[in-house]
């Protein structure tokens, strides 16, 4: 291990928490050269790059899942440049799921019947592969290791270390053990302080970390809100023959309406599995529609439902996709710190595809680091970079869908054939401000189907998702005002949290005659999509305990 501990005295214990005590304690220090804050493809990337140019800095990587990967979850169709550029010769020892993609479709559903569409240039995957991104992550932590750098996973990053004059300085890990009165319980550990001149966050989309530094520093002050897509994920077992390994199927239309961008994926693997996905933009209008409704109805489409009959579902999960592109990049450098990959929303929404750019990311901040020393210059080169130039090729296709599915589709196609280069950029608007009042919206008639797959309801889900949290901890989906639950947001808009959330966290119960909101917060996969989509912004999403929440295999 290349790190080295100093001790500090009469240090405040660490308030991950409102309900946490204040008390006087030692802690400890670890000091490094630089901290990664998640273990996903952007910090993994920057950390390899890094430690291949500069072979004697001290490098930290700190991951909030049981392990590297647990947290990780994606289509995921990637383009391999990156770890060509990163691991030459990886194809010779490659990651345990990874399928090079044989053909592609696209379908159009209505709800019975389906229409093939031609595929756009931004998504014919030729030379591509289907990976799972946690085992992919997973690996990559062994190449890194491999490399003499230290990965701690199972340890949250709960808040940020500034020095003196107001720089990042590094991070500090939040408490293991804490009741959730706000009490130390047994057994207890409290989380030590990591220093280090450069901290470079990599948390994936909508960190809470990134969310208090881009607030902090003002760094979305010159461009456009964040926003965002719902993804939900269930990896099946097949019967024999219904898998066709490399072959990758998308589709638009049923069961949303033309109001609602989205559609799903289905990816087959090999071992007789399929990978199958649903995603919607988080800025949808209908205060009652339910996203993992919708996912399971794309199940009971004849085509979708015929593939998976008679199979199991393996594993399940659900994540928020930075959909805003070039218009909300935030800025992404401050004083002592860095925010790369989803953290920053360098997704191609058109190709559907992140990886990618996260890594090209990770390797240009390592790139910067390697030659400058020090976080500052970084936005210039990486506004200069492939990456951001793929971005702002594309820009107006997501915002295009506000206007409905077939103009959309439409601007989408001029945008291509144009690449970009029309002189219009259109705008980005906050998720949290699109929902209509109930007396304001009339909901369509979407005529659902009967369903029997697999999994029967949100808590099957969360299940298949393998999802653990301590019961007593402090609930760390924080409630900024709880009166507005039960008195504005009731009458306004029904609740909706108790709809978006993929995993039942939020319930609407009855309670000495009135109703009153309960947070099941031991459901959470840590989605992210309540700290997003919420009309009023009360709910705040803040890491739990390190090693809780999901535990995804092989999604």
């Amino acid at each position: 291990m290349h790190y080295c501990i100093a001790k500090r005295y009469n240090v405040m214990f660490l308030r991950t928490h409102p309900g946490v005590q204040a008390t006087m304690s030692e802690r400890e220090i670890m000091e490094y050269d630089v901290i990664i804050v998640g273990a996903g493809p952007a910090g993994l990337s920057c950390a390899i790059r890094l430690k291949q140019k500069k072979p004697d800095l001290m490098i930290a990587v700190i991951e909030k899942g049981s392990e590297v990967g647990a947290h990780i979850l994606s289509g995921a169709v990637i383009e391999p440049g990156p770890l060509d550029e990163l691991l030459p010769g990886w194809k010779d020892s490659p990651p345990p799921v990874c399928i090079p993609v044989e053909k592609d479709e696209i379908w159009l559903l209505s709800k019975t019947g389906r229409r093939r569409l031609p595929t756009p240039p931004q998504q014919k995957n030729h030379g591509n592969y289907i990976v799972s991104l946690g085992a992919m992550c997973a690996w990559m932590a062994e190449q890194a290791e491999a490399l003499e750098l230290d990965i701690f996973p199972g340890y949250a990053a709960a808040d940020i270390h500034y020095t003196e004059d107001g720089s990042v300085g590094g991070v500090i890990i939040g408490d293991m053990g804490v009741g959730g009165d706000g009490q130390p319980r047994d057994p207890y550990m409290q989380g030590i302080e990591i220093h280090a001149p450069v901290t470079i966050i990599s948390e994936g989309v909508r960190g809470h970390l990134a969310k208090r530094l881009i607030r902090k520093f003002q760094l979305d002050k010159n461009c456009d809100p964040q926003t965002y897509g719902i993804g939900m994920k269930e990896l099946w077992r097949v019967q024999p023959g219904k898998s066709k390994p490399g072959l990758v199927q998308h589709t638009a239309g049923w069961p949303l309406d033309t109001n609602i961008y989205g559609g799903s994926f289905i990816y087959h693997l090999d071992k007789d599995r399929i990978a199958i996905g649903f995603v919607c933009g988080l800025d949808y209008h209908d205060p009652e529609f339910m996203p993992f409704e919708a996912f399971q109805q794309m199940k009971h489409h004849p085509m979708v439902k015929e593939m998976l009959e008679g199979g199991e579902i393996l594993s399940s999960g659900a994540r928020a996709i930075s959909e805003g592109g070039y218009q909300s990049l935030p800025h992404t450098e401050m004083p002592g710190a860095m925010i790369i990959g989803d953290s920053a929303g360098t997704l191609n929404v058109p190709k559907i595809k992140g990886v990618h750019q996260a890594m090209k990311c990770g390797i240009l901040a390592a790139d910067h680091l390697a030659e400058a020393g020090a976080p500052a210059g970084f936005d210039a080169r990486l506004r200069d970079s492939e990456v951001v130039k793929e971005l702002h090729r594309v820009r107006n296709i997501r915002p295009a869908f506000y206007k409905g599915f077939w103009r959309g589709f439409i601007r989408a196609a001029i945008e291509t054939v144009t690449a970009g280069k029309l002189p219009t950029t259109l705008s980005i608007h906050a998720d949290d401000t699109s929902l209509e009042k109930l007396d304001h919206y009339t909901p369509p008639d979407r005529a659902w189907v009967e369903r029997d797959l697999a999994p029967r309801d949100r808590l099957a889900s969360v299940y298949f998702a393998a999802t653990e949290h301590e019961e007593d901890q402090p609930v760390h989906l924080q409630i900024l005002d709880p009166e507005i639950c039960t008195t504005r947001c009731v009458t306004e808009y029904n609740n909706p949290c108790t709809r978006f959330c993929p995993a039942q966290v939020y319930e609407m119960i009855e309670e000495d005659g009135a109703k009153a909101l309960q947070i099941n917060a031991a459901n959470c996969v840590h989605c992210k999509t309540c700290d997003i989509k919420d009309p009023y912004q009360v709910i705040n999403w803040v890491t739990p305990e390190g090693g809780s929440g999901p535990n995804y295999q092989n999604m």
